[in-house]
């Protein structure tokens, strides 16, 4: 839904109907992930794509009979093992499960408060039932990480609106706040009356979690393109330098924030302040011991960062690696880092550098191999972060 929000809050503000499109599970190589969605406005308008064009036609067909009333909200497949596989079905082989149902201020009116969130950076779910008890289908609740927002039957807890069972918001209350605090987003199924090991009930979670962080250390020539290209991936960038005569937001115009100090006791007080998770990547692009060591010896120990890049040549990267050793970081702790940083494309300039470091940060977060596709066999797209399925006995 992230996507469509924008669109989506204008029609819903307006007090338009609008029909919404949500992929809530996907098998083999499906062209989007859970969450990509689709609009079809009360005028006929379509906005956004649940499969990069595959069954965009059947879905506003769903769609638009939603809205006008002659169809219930629906969860529906569509893959190569349909009957109508010719005329819908996806050309990669994959399968989408869509998620379709009528959105209005009076079904969804925490949806305002949703897309302020968003906005803000702020984190915040959306627990919907697409499959069940037909008196349960389209049922949602809203979680809050900070205990904001009430629960219709009068109980608090940060949760806001109801599935219809007071047992199987408790249970989504838990899990939820589990797969947002990991930034996951799953298809999860549960007992008709919230039982986590039963079936017969499945609930879509989106979560809307902030943007992973990027914090390039070092500005210099090379930090302005991985800075840019680290905006352009969808992650919030923060470019970190002890000089301030170096470190100034004119030089970096697409960083969302540059700060002076000293790396290591800048990231030393952001973990401190719970602003390092696992989606966090570190680009340490300085090569000079004083401002590396340092700052890699808090890195390497924070267990909670998922990348962390080093610049510089081999023998850098043995000096490097050599004042670590002595100063008490472990082989444990050394492995966690890729230094060199990058993937081997021959690149030569700052922004082909970026392109090198930004590829080794989305094959470490989805473990691709750097290798052409062209030399691979099998899917192209490997297991995302994203389940098709999950069973909610497995998250508590």
């Amino acid at each position: 839904m992230r996507d469509v929000l924008p669109t989506l809050e204008g029609w819903w503000a307006e007090g338009r109907p609008v029909a919404l499109a949500t992929v809530v599970g996907t098998f083999r190589s499906a062209p989007r992930q859970p969450g990509a969605s689709m609009l079809v406005g009360d005028d006929g308008q379509a906005v956004g794509s649940v499969s990069g064009g595959c069954v965009e036609g059947a879905v506003y067909e769903l769609g638009s009979g939603i809205l006008e009333g002659t169809d219930d909200a629906t969860l529906q497949r569509y893959g190569v093992s349909d009957d109508d596989a010719f005329a819908v079905g996806l050309t990669c082989g994959g399968i989408l499960d869509v998620y379709v149902e009528r959105v209005d201020r009076e079904s969804f009116p925490q949806l305002g408060a949703i897309a302020e969130a968003v906005r803000e950076h702020r984190s915040v779910a959306v627990a919907t039932v697409v499959s069940g008890p037909a008196e349960r289908v389209g049922r949602r609740l809203v979680v809050w990480p900070d205990g904001r927002g009430e629960r219709s039957d009068g109980g608090n807890g940060g949760v806001e609106g109801s599935t219809g069972s007071v047992r199987l918001d408790d249970a989504l209350r838990d899990d939820v706040r589990g797969l947002l605090a990991a930034g996951r987003s799953a298809l999860v199924s549960y007992g008709t009356d919230g039982e986590r090991r039963g079936e017969g009930l499945q609930v879509f979670v989106e979560s809307f979690a902030p943007p992973p962080r990027l914090i390039v250390f070092g500005a210099i020539d090379f930090a302005a393109a991985v800075a840019r290209m680290g905006t352009f991936l969808g992650m919030r960038v923060t470019v970190c330098d002890a000089r301030p005569v170096f470190a100034t937001s004119s030089r970096f115009p697409e960083a969302h924030e540059v700060v002076v100090d000293w790396p290591h006791r800048y990231l030393a007080a952001e973990a401190e302040a719970g602003r390092i998770d696992g989606r966090t990547a570190l680009a340490v692009l300085t090569h000079d011991p004083k401002f590396d060591v340092p700052l890699l010896e808090v890195a390497l120990r924070l267990p909670e960062i998922g990348y962390i890049g080093a610049m510089g040549s081999r023998r850098t990267h043995s000096d490097r690696e050599q004042r670590l050793i002595e100063a008490g970081v472990t082989e444990a702790e050394l492995a966690r880092m890729s230094s060199p940083i990058g993937l081997d494309l021959g690149a030569r300039t700052p922004e082909e550098t970026a392109v090198s470091i930004a590829a080794e940060m989305i094959a470490h977060q989805w473990g691709g191999r750097g290798t052409p596709l062209s030399r691979r066999d099998g899917p192209i797209h490997t297991e995302s972060n994203v389940e098709p399925v999950v069973s909610a006995a497995s998250l508590g």
